[in-house]
């Protein structure tokens, strides 16, 4: 079992525009909402692969109901912390004409000493079923900012190794810990680091504890810093549509790929070929699975040093 924790869980809310013109106002082709937060999208992918998965995290209030409702009309099983404060909602608009999509998030609720330790607890007994555990998304308010090594620090000591996908302080508090895999994107990377060097920011994550590093690069691919060497992959053709779960798709094939301990070159093959099928999707948290199949035959991870 592969168990996400999405400790700032969502109801996201799709709207689908022509293009936005600041300051107008604005007819909304099309409206989707759904559970979300990014391990619950993480958790998507993983059960469309047909890997066995479980959602944890802090949900409350009646949009908190409605996330319950929804990964149960989709088959996730859950093991979810209810807390006092209402889940957040997030909003993100598809712009068609200009293939893009804006993201607004909500900070979420507030959590107390209680329901954190409560979270713990049920943490704690899923990792001793799990083979593998993804940390992903913003801390809610509350948490201090090695949150995430602390959670990684339990899953080493069940022998479970950690995919952290954060930013900013939490993604660096979280080295301490020695996370098996952290995967920032390009963005996040030059705003945690303050540099647009993807390559140099990589390293100085390895060098800081992650014992392995992958940045997703957009529609460039990916790059990993692994233990077994410097690997970039790129996706056979460029990808059109929505692109804020590709990087959720890019974990679950990650994550997977520590459960199943398959090789770094084909993990990278499988992020990059899933990252890209997801931005064929109208909605993060899912992919097109034809394109998936297409791309994964075509994709290669080649060493970073034999790159063209």
């Amino acid at each position: 079992m592969i168990t996400t924790v999405t400790l700032n869980a969502a109801v996201d809310v799709t709207y689908v525009v022509d293009r936005i013109q600041h300051g107008g106002s604005h007819r909304i082709a099309s409206v989707r909402r759904r559970a979300g937060g990014k391990g619950i999208n993480v958790a998507r992918v993983l059960a469309a692969l047909g890997h066995s998965t479980t959602v944890t995290g802090l949900v409350g209030g009646t949009a908190g109901e409605a996330v319950r409702r929804d990964l149960a009309g989709a088959g996730l099983a859950d093991a979810l912390v209810p807390i006092t404060g209402e889940t957040r909602h997030t909003v993100t608009v598809v712009e068609e004409e200009a293939d893009d999509a804006s993201v607004f998030l909500e900070a979420g609720p507030p959590v107390t000493a209680g329901e954190w330790a409560e979270f713990k607890a049920v943490y704690g007994r899923l990792l001793r079923r799990s083979r593998a555990v993804v940390l992903s998304g913003s801390l809610p308010p509350g948490l201090p900012e090695d949150t995430y090594a602390e959670l990684v620090t339990l899953a080493r000591q069940q022998n479970v190794p950690a995919v952290v996908d954060t930013t900013g302080n939490a993604l660096l508090a979280s080295l301490d810990a020695s996370p098996a895999v952290v995967k920032p994107n390009r963005s996040e990377l030059c705003e945690t680091l303050g540099t647009e060097d993807a390559q140099a920011g990589a390293h100085r994550l390895r060098r800081a504890g992650a014992e392995a590093v992958v940045v997703s690069l957009g529609a460039d691919g990916m790059l990993a810093l692994t233990p077994d060497g410097e690997l970039i992959a790129e996706p056979p053709r460029r990808m059109t549509g929505n692109p804020t779960g590709a990087g959720d798709a890019a974990v679950a094939a990650l994550s997977a790929g520590l459960a199943l301990g398959t090789s770094w070159p084909e993990r990278l093959r499988e992020a990059v070929a899933l990252s890209a099928a997801a931005v064929s999707a109208p909605l993060a948290g899912d992919f097109d699975d034809p394109t998936y199949r297409e791309l994964l035959a075509q994709a290669r991870a080649v060493p970073l040093a034999s790159a063209p």
